[in-house]
């Protein structure tokens, strides 16, 4: 059984596309809370630089695991936007399958009904 690569690439890049929208919603939003955080707490202190209570924010091992978090979400981030644009280039192709194609051309009369037929045989 043929499957249309024209398919296959739509919904790959859908997922990309998903996907894609996710790691940068998620940076985004965990970037905005890191950074209230860190203004929230901003003045104060020695100097005007206070620190708040305690490690990390008052957060304690919490604080170090959402730093870990945001740069695993930051790497895969770029790993998704590297394989997104290394398959975006190279399909350039169109996003018709292989049937709307073969339809396309026989409606055109590039082909008789016998090989249309035949290649519509071998596609299903």
């Amino acid at each position: 059984m043929a499957v249309a690569t024209g398919c296959l690439d739509q919904e790959r890049s859908m997922t990309m596309k998903k996907a894609w929208q996710f790691t940068v919603g998620s940076s985004l939003g965990l970037f905005i809370s890191t950074a209230t955080n860190a203004f929230a707490q901003w003045g104060g202190g020695y100097g005007g630089w206070g620190h708040g209570p305690g490690m990390m924010g008052g957060y304690g091992g919490f604080g170090f695991i959402i730093m870990i978090a945001f740069w695993v979400a930051v790497i895969v981030g770029i790993v998704f936007l590297v394989r997104w644009l290394a398959t975006s280039t190279r399909g350039g192709g169109s996003t018709e399958s292989a049937l709307e194609i073969l339809k396309k051309r026989y409606a055109q009369g590039e082909i008789d009904k016998k090989e249309f037929e035949q290649k519509k045989k071998d596609l299903l």
